[in-house]
Protein backbone atom coordinates (compact mmCIF):
# COMPACT_ATOMS: atom_id res chain seq x y z
CA UNK A 1 0.00 0.00 0.00
CA UNK A 2 1.65 2.93 -1.19
CA UNK A 3 1.63 7.00 0.09
CA UNK A 4 -0.36 8.61 -1.51
CA UNK A 5 -0.13 13.23 -1.33
CA UNK A 6 -2.51 15.39 -2.23
CA UNK A 7 -1.45 18.95 -4.57
CA UNK A 8 -1.05 22.19 -3.58
CA UNK A 9 -3.68 24.05 -3.05
CA UNK A 10 -5.61 26.27 -5.60
CA UNK A 11 -6.29 30.08 -4.45
CA UNK A 12 -6.10 33.27 -4.51
CA UNK A 13 -5.91 35.40 -1.68
CA UNK A 14 -9.38 37.30 -2.37
CA UNK A 15 -11.19 33.51 -2.06
CA UNK A 16 -14.57 33.76 -0.55
CA UNK A 17 -15.07 29.95 -0.41
CA UNK A 18 -12.34 26.74 -0.01
CA UNK A 19 -13.61 23.60 -1.16
CA UNK A 20 -12.16 20.72 0.66
CA UNK A 21 -12.09 16.99 -0.32
CA UNK A 22 -10.47 14.42 1.42
CA UNK A 23 -7.45 13.18 -0.58
CA UNK A 24 -6.98 12.67 -4.38
CA UNK A 25 -8.31 9.38 -5.95
CA UNK A 26 -6.11 7.47 -8.03
CA UNK A 27 -7.26 9.09 -11.36
CA UNK A 28 -6.98 12.87 -10.41
CA UNK A 29 -3.29 11.41 -9.05
CA UNK A 30 -2.14 9.92 -11.89
CA UNK A 31 -3.86 12.70 -14.26
CA UNK A 32 -2.14 15.16 -11.43
CA UNK A 33 -5.54 17.04 -11.58
CA UNK A 34 -8.08 18.20 -9.09
CA UNK A 35 -11.47 15.82 -9.76
CA UNK A 36 -10.01 13.57 -12.75
CA UNK A 37 -12.52 10.71 -12.82
CA UNK A 38 -14.53 10.96 -15.56
CA UNK A 39 -17.53 10.29 -12.96
CA UNK A 40 -17.16 12.71 -10.49
CA UNK A 41 -19.40 15.17 -10.33
CA UNK A 42 -17.70 18.02 -9.09
CA UNK A 43 -16.88 20.30 -12.14
CA UNK A 44 -20.54 19.34 -12.82
CA UNK A 45 -21.79 20.71 -9.01
CA UNK A 46 -19.76 23.71 -9.02
CA UNK A 47 -21.11 25.14 -12.50
CA UNK A 48 -23.99 26.92 -11.51
CA UNK A 49 -22.47 28.20 -8.32
CA UNK A 50 -20.13 30.08 -10.40
CA UNK A 51 -22.09 30.54 -13.90
CA UNK A 52 -19.71 28.51 -16.07
CA UNK A 53 -20.07 25.62 -17.68
CA UNK A 54 -16.55 24.37 -16.45
CA UNK A 55 -16.73 20.50 -17.59
CA UNK A 56 -16.19 22.08 -21.21
CA UNK A 57 -13.17 23.91 -20.26
CA UNK A 58 -9.69 22.44 -20.28
CA UNK A 59 -8.44 21.60 -16.87
CA UNK A 60 -5.87 25.18 -16.13
CA UNK A 61 -9.04 26.87 -17.72
CA UNK A 62 -11.63 25.40 -15.02
CA UNK A 63 -9.52 26.59 -12.20
CA UNK A 64 -8.91 30.43 -13.63
CA UNK A 65 -12.60 30.54 -13.62
CA UNK A 66 -12.58 29.15 -10.03
CA UNK A 67 -10.45 31.38 -8.67
CA UNK A 68 -11.88 34.17 -10.80
CA UNK A 69 -15.09 33.67 -8.69
CA UNK A 70 -13.38 33.42 -5.49
CA UNK A 71 -13.25 29.60 -5.36
CA UNK A 72 -9.99 28.03 -3.68
CA UNK A 73 -9.53 24.04 -3.39
CA UNK A 74 -7.41 21.89 -0.93
CA UNK A 75 -7.72 18.48 0.61
CA UNK A 76 -8.17 17.84 4.39
CA UNK A 77 -5.42 15.36 4.05
CA UNK A 78 -2.07 16.01 2.68
CA UNK A 79 -0.66 12.12 3.02
CA UNK A 80 -2.33 8.86 3.68
CA UNK A 81 -2.18 5.16 2.60
CA UNK A 82 -4.94 3.99 0.29
CA UNK A 83 -5.03 0.98 -1.90
CA UNK A 84 -7.56 2.55 -4.89
CA UNK A 85 -9.63 5.69 -4.59
CA UNK A 86 -12.13 4.79 -1.32
CA UNK A 87 -12.28 6.91 1.63
CA UNK A 88 -13.11 3.95 3.48
CA UNK A 89 -9.84 2.37 3.00
CA UNK A 90 -7.56 5.61 3.96
CA UNK A 91 -4.82 4.66 6.57
CA UNK A 92 -3.05 6.39 8.33
CA UNK A 93 -3.75 10.16 7.40
CA UNK A 94 -1.55 12.91 7.95
CA UNK A 95 -3.63 16.56 7.56
CA UNK A 96 -3.28 19.54 5.31
CA UNK A 97 -2.86 22.93 7.33
CA UNK A 98 -6.14 24.15 6.51
CA UNK A 99 -5.97 26.14 9.54
CA UNK A 100 -2.88 28.49 7.64
CA UNK A 101 -4.73 28.76 4.48
CA UNK A 102 -7.78 29.70 5.74
CA UNK A 103 -5.48 32.76 7.98
CA UNK A 104 -4.04 33.68 4.61
CA UNK A 105 -7.60 33.86 2.78
CA UNK A 106 -8.67 37.49 4.31
CA UNK A 107 -12.16 37.63 2.31
CA UNK A 108 -13.17 33.89 3.09
CA UNK A 109 -16.49 33.59 3.72
CA UNK A 110 -17.40 29.51 3.88
CA UNK A 111 -14.91 26.07 4.30
CA UNK A 112 -17.09 23.65 2.35
CA UNK A 113 -16.30 19.87 3.31
CA UNK A 114 -16.86 17.48 0.10
CA UNK A 115 -18.43 14.31 1.57
CA UNK A 116 -18.05 13.23 4.98
CA UNK A 117 -14.59 12.14 5.11
CA UNK A 118 -13.97 15.79 3.79
CA UNK A 119 -16.20 17.11 7.00
CA UNK A 120 -15.07 14.80 9.89
CA UNK A 121 -11.12 15.24 9.31
CA UNK A 122 -11.45 19.27 8.53
CA UNK A 123 -13.23 19.88 11.37
CA UNK A 124 -10.61 17.81 13.67
CA UNK A 125 -7.92 19.48 11.55
CA UNK A 126 -9.56 22.83 12.78
CA UNK A 127 -10.15 22.02 16.58
CA UNK A 128 -13.15 22.52 18.70
CA UNK A 129 -12.47 26.55 18.95
CA UNK A 130 -13.19 27.14 15.63
CA UNK A 131 -14.81 30.11 15.58
CA UNK A 132 -13.65 31.21 11.49
CA UNK A 133 -16.24 31.41 8.14
CA UNK A 134 -18.81 29.31 7.95
CA UNK A 135 -18.60 25.64 7.32
CA UNK A 136 -20.99 24.01 4.92
CA UNK A 137 -21.46 20.47 4.59
CA UNK A 138 -21.39 19.21 1.13
CA UNK A 139 -22.95 15.69 -0.52
CA UNK A 140 -19.45 14.01 -1.89
CA UNK A 141 -19.06 14.55 -5.74
CA UNK A 142 -17.63 11.46 -5.68
CA UNK A 143 -19.24 8.28 -8.04
CA UNK A 144 -19.32 6.21 -5.09
CA UNK A 145 -21.58 8.53 -3.53
CA UNK A 146 -24.44 7.33 -5.73
CA UNK A 147 -27.06 10.19 -5.08
CA UNK A 148 -28.19 11.91 -8.33
CA UNK A 149 -26.52 15.21 -9.38
CA UNK A 150 -29.76 16.44 -8.95
CA UNK A 151 -30.10 15.46 -5.36
CA UNK A 152 -26.43 16.89 -4.54
CA UNK A 153 -26.78 20.43 -6.05
CA UNK A 154 -29.28 22.15 -4.04
CA UNK A 155 -26.79 21.50 -1.20
CA UNK A 156 -23.97 22.97 -2.90
CA UNK A 157 -25.96 26.36 -4.86
CA UNK A 158 -26.17 27.33 -1.37
CA UNK A 159 -22.29 28.02 -1.98
CA UNK A 160 -23.12 30.69 -5.01
CA UNK A 161 -24.40 32.56 -1.91
CA UNK A 162 -21.14 33.38 0.06
CA UNK A 163 -19.65 34.56 -3.47
CA UNK A 164 -22.06 37.15 -4.07
CA UNK A 165 -21.98 38.49 -0.01
CA UNK A 166 -19.88 41.71 -0.13
CA UNK A 167 -20.64 42.60 3.33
Amino acid sequence: MSLKHSFPPIFDFEARVLVLGSLPGDRSLAAQRYYAHPQNQFWQLMSPVVGCDLATLDYEDRLAALRASGVALWDVIGSARRTGSSDAAILDAEGSDIVALIGRLPELRAVAFNGGTALKQGLKLLGPNYAGPTIVALPSSSPLHTIGVAAKQPAWNQLAAFLLDRT
